[in-house]
């Protein structure tokens, strides 16, 4: 009786074994985008760039005087149109940040359009009539539209030391 009990629990042994379920694991790898940029300026990336509604909360605790180190991504609304020397981002929520370049060391293409990442120094400044004037004449605005400047302007700047451009 003992060798059938012996025997009866090896086969069940070896046809369990037979029976194993086979899972196979299919390995999903993300693909991650590589997004095409020029270059301008310092050599940056696009890694931990802030959005622009996450800049903005930077730049609303920021008073005049005061900067901050930062990496962003905006959309050029506005490029100087004589040089390329400073652009404008939207930052949404009808919010806008000008951009010029450190130390005049680079400059845009004119017809720079679309997304951007922008590596440097945030920080805010009231804007000059006669500078407010200057831009909108590079901008390429009509002598009215000049002439309606009349009072300064509170403004979120960036000082770039790189850009990159997306194509």
């Amino acid at each position: 009786m003992k060798k059938i009990i012996y025997l009866l629990a090896v086969v069940t042994l070896v046809f369990s074994c037979k029976n194993e379920n086979k899972t196979t694991e299919e390995k999903v790898e993300e693909i991650k985008q590589e997004i095409a940029y020029a270059s301008f300026g310092m050599e940056i990336n696009d890694s931990d760039a802030l959005s622009s509604e996450r800049m903005m909360v930077h730049y609303k605790g920021l008073k005049a005087g005061d900067t901050v180190n930062a990496k962003m991504k905006g959309k050029i609304i506005d490029v100087c149109s004589k040089k390329g020397c400073w652009m404008k981002l939207d930052m949404g929520d009808n919010n806008e940040v000008m951009v010029k370049f450190k130390d005049y060391g680079f400059f845009m293409p004119l017809n720079a359009e679309g997304e951007v990442v922008v590596n440097g120094k945030a920080f805010v400044t009231e804007t000059s009539v006669d500078e407010l004037r200057h831009y909108a004449e590079d901008a390429g605005k009509s002598e009215e539209e000049i002439a309606a400047i009349t009072e300064p302007k509170f403004e979120y700047q960036f000082l770039a030391d790189g850009v990159l451009l997306e194509q």
